[in-house]
């Protein structure tokens, strides 16, 4: 197995774990939150999935994209289940063609924009992904239970 393809297995299981964890959640929980300042269940969606893509492009692409505050408006815009998971499976679609259609030399290289992982290879950002949608997961699991919901279990 390529590094390629073995990178892009790991974005894979992400993907599936986070969609086991997002099952529990029926159309009318995406505008719950718990407080008024927190994501929704949707926008919690839409914000894994927009850091996906911004991964991607701060180390494929033209870099990072600093503007944090554009960045959680357009996920709090998203208020619903389809438009969240249709935007989740774009993010991960994208990354994983780019993981597997990547050289082991441009996996390896250097990320150009080093404001951000400064030295990593640009590979590396297969691991943020999945630490960083396994925080999501953890905060959605949360709220399954406010919503008196028993998450799934989401390595079965």
């Amino acid at each position: 197995m390529s590094a390629a393809t073995s990178f892009a297995a790991q974005l894979g299981s992400s993907l599936k774990y986070i969609k086991a964890t997002v099952s529990t959640f029926d159309d009318d929980d995406a505008g719950f939150a718990p407080q008024p300042e927190l994501y929704t269940v949707a926008g919690h969606i839409a914000h894994a999935a927009d850091s996906v893509e911004w991964f991607v492009e701060g180390a494929f692409g033209k870099g990072w994209n600093m503007d944090f505050e554009g960045l959680i408006a357009a996920a709090r815009a998203v208020t619903t289940m389809d438009e969240a998971m249709a935007w989740l499976e774009r993010a991960y679609a994208t990354a994983i063609a780019t993981i597997e259609n990547a050289s082991d030399e441009d996996l390896f290289a250097p990320i150009s924009d080093e404001r951000i992982m400064k030295g990593a290879p640009r590979v590396a950002i297969v691991g943020s992904i999945m630490d960083h949608t396994a925080h999501h997961r953890g905060a959605l699991t949360v709220y399954a239970r406010l919503l008196g919901k028993e998450p799934r279990m989401p390595y079965s």
